[in-house]
Formats: structure tokens, C-alpha cells, sequence
């Protein structure tokens, strides 16, 4: 993968950036960073590798750049993630949240699974919860994925878009090839494949939809 920065220099950037927004005595050096960059640059690579869109695949191979900010917010969420499950601690993690959070405006904790092919798309504002996501999943600005009243989170399948300002609530079972639309809202619904809604709930319209997400945003 083409990168515009080194490894090294990476671990050295994100921790300068820890310690700049979030000055406490429990300091974050690049050393703390350093055993889990090397899997975290994998796992971008192997996401990347998987997407169409521009920025991220050109002449060839994938491409990573820590000043485009749909890239690093994507970056932070591996690193974060990588660390909670190799290591167990929560500090590192956190403040890894908390950057991508005040950078980005994103909510995605570091415990959350997401696939290992995803995109994030100007992620500000955007909450993803602790639902089953499945490969292919695109999200855009302002998108709220989360419980009903009840603690239970959303079920999603393979090729999943949401367009901005789209809410996704409760017991929901999205299937295959389902794109929610702007400002498309459902809560505890189940949506067949290859839908399009529209729409808020309970008055939202499934209609279909006749486009391929993976093929539009992805490579399978």
C-alpha cells in the first residue's frame, strides 16, 4: 500500500496528537502505539483494497494518506480496535476515540465491530452503536446506527448504505443490498434485500432498489 507516512511516523503523529488535545499526566508515547501499527496498516490495506471510490485505490494499489481525513478517521478506528483486542487495555483505546471524536466528529467506540470492509464518507456527527455489521457497509455525514428503548441494537447485511442524516434504531434486520436514503429513518423494522428506503418511520416507503451497492462503492 502507498502511504504518506511511515510507520514510525505515524505512531509519532497520533501520539503528539493524543497528548496535544488531551494534556493529562497519563502521557501517550509513539512506543505505546508501535506494537500495534504494524496489524492496524494491514487491516487498512485489506479495506482498502476493497473500495472504488477515489483517494483510495489508484494506479494499481491502495492508497493511505493521514492528511485525508475520511482515511485517518478509518485509520484511528483500526488502530483503537487493534489495541482492545490484542491488548485488553482501555486507556490507549479511549484516547483513541476520543481523537477520532474530536477530529472527525465521530462516534464509533473501540469495542464496536465493525467488518473488515468498510467506509466511512465525511463522517461528522455520524453515532455508530454496538449493532452486527457485515462487509460492504457505507456510511455517510451524520447517520445514527443505535438501541431501541429496550438495549437492543440493529442487525445489518452485507452492502449496507447510508446516505446522510439516516437513523437506524432498535430490533432492525436490514438485509443484503439495502440503502437508506437522506434523512431515511426506521426503528425495530425488518427490510428485505435490494430495498431503498425513504422516508421516516413509521411512514417511510420500501421501495426497490435496483443498484448494486458493492458495485457502486466497492470491489468484490
Amino acid at each position: 500500500m502507498k502511504s504518506s507516512i511511515t510507520h514510525d511516523d505515524l505512531c509519532d503523529y497520533v501520539s503528539r496528537q493524543i497528548n496535544n488535545i488531551f494534556p493529562d499526566r497519563a502521557e501517550i508515547t509513539s512506543k505505546d502505539i508501535k506494537p500495534y501499527i504494524k496489524e492496524t496498516m494491514e487491516r487498512v490495506q485489506f479495506c482498502f483494497k476493497h473500495i472504488r471510490k477515489k483517494y483510495f485505490f489508484k494506479d494499481g494499489q491502495s492508497t493511505f494518506d493521514h492528511l485525508y481525513s475520511d482515511h485517518y478517521s478509518m485509520l484511528l478506528y483500526f488502530l483503537m480496535n487493534t489495541v482492545h483486542v490484542r491488548s485488553k487495555e482501555t486507556l490507549l483505546p479511549t484516547k483513541l476515540f476520543l481523537l477520532n471524536k474530536a477530529l472527525h466528529g465521530l462516534d464509533a467506540y473501540f469495542n464496536i465491530e465493525l467488518p473488515d470492509i468498510f467506509i466511512f464518507r465525511h463522517p461528522m456527527g455520524t453515532v455508530l452503536g454496538n449493532a452486527k455489521y457485515k462487509n460492504y457497509f457505507a456510511v455517510y455525514q451524520n447517520c445514527v446506527v443505535g438501541a431501541n428503548s429496550d438495549g437492543i441494537y440493529p442487525e445489518l447485511g452485507e452492502g449496507v448504505l447510508l446516505f446522510e442524516k439516516s437513523t437506524v434504531l432498535g430490533n432492525c434486520k436490514l438485509g443484503n443490498n439495502v440503502v437508506f436514503g437522506s434523512n431515511a429513518s426506521t426503528i425495530d423494522t425488518i427490510i428485505q434485500d435490494n430495498t431503498l428506503v425513504v422516508g421516516n418511520y413509521p411512514n417511510m416507503r420500501l421501495l426497490e432498489n435496483k443498484k448494486s451497492v458493492i458495485d457502486r462503492i466497492f470491489v468484490n
